[in-house]
């Protein structure tokens, strides 16, 4: 069918001019009708079109598609790719925690992107004018729904639908690669039979053979990484021989490299015939790439591809391949969901990888499916054949995930207790009552009527009592013999995401008298989020090193990130924990934000400032001393170091020195000017004794006024007084020009010592002390 008589307006949308088979039957039931979609079609036969038909017909009636990805490296591969819609007058807003967030441009949006967590956190806040946007949502796409039986991730798609559903009633079109029982899901999406649609493996352009091969693993990981690069060539060979190529998926960026190197030599030996070095063009044009190694491997027709490597190095690599001039491909998973890259043959070498976060994981079913799915180049090749690479244990559950697939389950059970107080703190729940009927708006309540393994029925209302018991118990909710409400405690931890052990570990640092640096960077790094952090014995020596006073944490998890955190305020990161520190540091920063706002409603303004300026370290690696410098808009940790290193600690310095001492400082005049209006906006404090005494008799007892203004810009503040050590008093201000009275009083001590302190919970500033020492006489 003819995609501009089928959709005129919309034709150039679309990359190619007819649709396919699958297509043209998909069509009706996304075009014609009105109801929610649920779609389960092999990888490579074309889905992404069904869910763009999907964002047609939403646009040409005036309403706003969300798009839910699910990687956070796929949200930004649409962005490219729907350049098409921006070409014919609609926006396109992708929203992912790394980038910074405008609130207007999401308002305005025709098609917006994103994760599930990121579309999770948007509408618990949905209350809010940053976020109202996710309350006008027309028609939302699920990319691979089968991500409700991801651990952790599944759940929190499975709960940010079903309130989506209930915030704004869009349309919803599922679509998955593999969904055996596609009608539980049609089930929980109400879509009806004439838009439930499951397509066989016949409807992939081009048949694919996906087998499982096995080893047997050693005594030794690394040695086991090579039987099975070994067994992933002896695969790939045939192909190569007869003019096919190769794609070969390993775990991580580094062993896309070594791979590459190994298989160069292996190759080699064996006589395959591969490579181009004798062609004087390809030689010339290699020279463009940046990355040494991937050229010399390039020119043996052997290469690597990975989300470290220059965007112009991966374009470079990707026209190759397809070119032809790269027979052999090493790739991490990126590949498989971003550029659609196609091979005759593809292999899975490593079915096990390493998260960051999570240690090490197994490859989810999604990914596997994925990235067999680009075994076959249409035009080009008969077949595709794909293998994956697996230990015997674990080979007939590959076998039943490449046969049958396996069937989608709920994970809400997993994390029951942090959904639901997250429904409670938005207002969804108020009494058990609600609580059953938020549950049957999920995708669990579908599964529990048919499988038993499901708590259902009283048993279900029984955990929902026992859990909504615990998060009484544990300050998250508070209840009556009726209503169930949000503690303040509840409330924040839905607000920044935390999970509920977190929560309380951050709650109890609120409950001490003092909080240090180390406190906070101890009670972040012990955050339940990092628990699965895996701790590799060759890193041991390094989180040593760097953690080697007393310390409460004992688990190597959380060692880990504390040797991290700790570096990265210093900007002296291990190599040894390089490799994982982007992804803990970028995590971490999130929970000191939150840890910030708990100390500052649980706690006191003071202690919030000292997370403030953790949070500052940590990201812009900077002293102590100097991190004021970083609250000057436009002062990253680049800027900060070279005002430091001129001598400068404090926005008050900045100003002191004037736009010629920055510019001897090594800014730009240009830079030096910005930077410098930026200093004088920010608190400039003048502590004003007055007529404070010098001496005061002994017994006898004074009300005098102390002045503490800000001669430049204004924050929120806490002005605290102490005498030799003791508090007196402290006030909460949004500071101008505030009079503090404080008592004289002669006692029995020889010397008072007044001490007043000024403190910014919102902004990196290290604290303005000033103290006068009266006399008892």
């Amino acid at each position: 069918m003819n995609v501009a008589e089928r959709i005129p307006e919309f034709a150039d949308a679309f990359p190619f001019d007819s649709f396919n088979r699958m297509q043209t039957e998909a069509l009706p039931a996304i075009l014609e009708r009105e109801e929610n979609v649920v779609v389960s079609a092999p990888t490579a036969s074309g889905k992404t079109a069904l869910a763009e038909l999907a964002i047609c017909k939403t646009l040409k009636t005036g309403g706003t598609a969300l798009f839910l990805a699910p990687l956070r490296a796929l949200t930004n591969e649409k962005e490219r790719e729907w350049e098409r819609f921006e070409d014919l007058g609609y926006s396109v807003y992708v929203v992912t925690g790394e980038r910074d967030f405008n609130s207007r441009k999401a308002e305005r949006a025709d098609i917006l992107v994103m994760t599930p967590e990121k579309a999770d956190s948007a509408t618990r806040k949905h209350d809010s004018s940053r976020y109202q946007f996710v309350r006008n949502v027309d028609c939302c796409v699920i990319d691979e729904v089968h991500l409700l039986d991801s651990d952790r991730r599944g759940s929190v798609l499975e709960v940010t639908v079903a309130r989506l559903r209930r915030l704004c009633e869009p349309r919803i079109v599922a679509l998955s690669a593999t969904m055996p029982n596609i009608d539980d899901v049609a089930g929980w999406l109400d879509a009806v039979p004439e838009t439930t649609l499951q397509f066989g493996q016949d409807y992939r352009p081009i048949p694919l053979s996906a087998e499982v091969r096995t080893y047997t693993h050693g005594d030794n990981p690394f040695a086991d990484k090579y039987r099975r690069l070994y067994r992933a060539l002896d695969l790939a060979e045939p192909h190569i021989r007869d003019g096919g190529q190769a794609l070969v998926f390993v775990a991580s960026r580094q062993d896309t490299r070594q791979a590459a190197e190994k298989a160069r030599d292996e190759l080699a030996s064996r006589d395959v015939p591969i490579g181009a070095r004798g062609e004087y063009d390809f030689h010339t044009e290699t020279k463009t790439l940046s990355n040494e190694t991937l050229r010399k491997s390039v020119l043996d027709g052997v290469a690597f591809h990975h989300a470290g490597l220059s965007r112009e190095d991966k374009t470079h690599v990707e026209k190759w391949f397809r070119r032809g001039d790269i027979q052999l491909l090493f790739s991490t998973s990126t590949l498989a969901w971003g550029v659609n890259l196609p091979a005759r043959c593809v292999v899975i070498r490593d079915t096990k990888l390493h998260d960051p976060l999570e240690g090490e994981v197994d490859m989810s079913p999604l990914d596997v499916l994925q990235m067999l799915g680009r075994a076959g180049r249409p035009g080009y090749d008969d077949a595709g054949y794909a293998y994956v690479v697996c230990d015997r244990a674990d080979a007939e559950s590959y076998r039943t995930l490449l046969q049958d697939g396996t069937p989608i389950e709920s994970r809400l059970a997993d994390d029951l207790a942090s959904h639901l107080n997250a429904e409670i703190a938005l207002g969804t729940i108020g009494d058990l009552d609600d609580v059953m009927e938020w549950l049957e708006t999920t995708f669990y309540f579908v599964r529990a009527e048919r499988a038993s393994a499901y708590d259902s029925g009283e048993q279900l209302r029984d955990t929902a009592r026992e859990t909504l018991s615990v998060l009484v118990a544990d300050g998250f909710v508070e209840t009556d013999e009726r209503h169930v409400e949000p503690t303040p405690l509840g409330q924040l931890t839905s607000r920044y995401y935390l999970r509920l052990d977190t929560a309380a570990r951050f709650d109890a640092l609120c409950e001490r008298d003092t909080v240090t640096e180390a406190d906070v960077l101890e009670t972040v790094a012990g955050a339940t989020e990092f628990d699965s952090v895996s701790a590799r014995q060759s890193e041991r020596e390094a989180i040593s090193a760097v953690v080697s006073g007393r310390t409460s944490l004992s688990e190597p998890s959380h060692r880990k990130v504390l040797a991290i955190l700790k570096s990265s305020t210093t900007g002296s990161t291990p190599s040894e924990l390089q490799s994982d520190a982007w992804v803990i540091r970028h995590n971490a920063l999130r929970l000191l934000g939150a840890l910030r706002t708990f100390l500052d409603r649980f706690a006191d303004p003071p202690a919030a400032n000292v997370a403030r300026r953790v949070e500052a370290r940590v990201e812009n690696a900077i002293s102590t001393e100097a991190v004021g410098l970083t609250a000057i808009d436009g002062v990253g940790s680049g800027r900060a170091k070279t005002l430091a290193r001129a001598g400068l600690s404090t926005p008050a310095d900045v100003v002191e020195m004037g736009v010629d001492g920055l510019v001897d400082a090594g800014l730009s005049e240009g830079v030096a000017k910005r930077v410098l209006d930026s200093a004088r906006e920010l608190p400039a404090v003048v502590i004003e004794w007055g007529a404070f005494p010098d001496a005061i008799p002994a017994g006898e007892n004074d009300v005098r006024e102390v002045t503490v203004k800000t001669t430049a810009g204004t924050a929120r503040a806490t002005v605290a007084v102490t005498v030799n050590g003791v508090s007196m008093m402290d006030t909460n201000t949004y500071l101008g020009e505030t009079s503090v009275p404080v008592g004289v009083f002669g006692g029995d001590a020889d010397e008072l010592e007044y001490t007043i302190t000024v403190a910014f919970p919102e902004l990196p500033l290290v604290p303005i002390t000033e103290s006068k020492t009266v006399r008892v006489v």
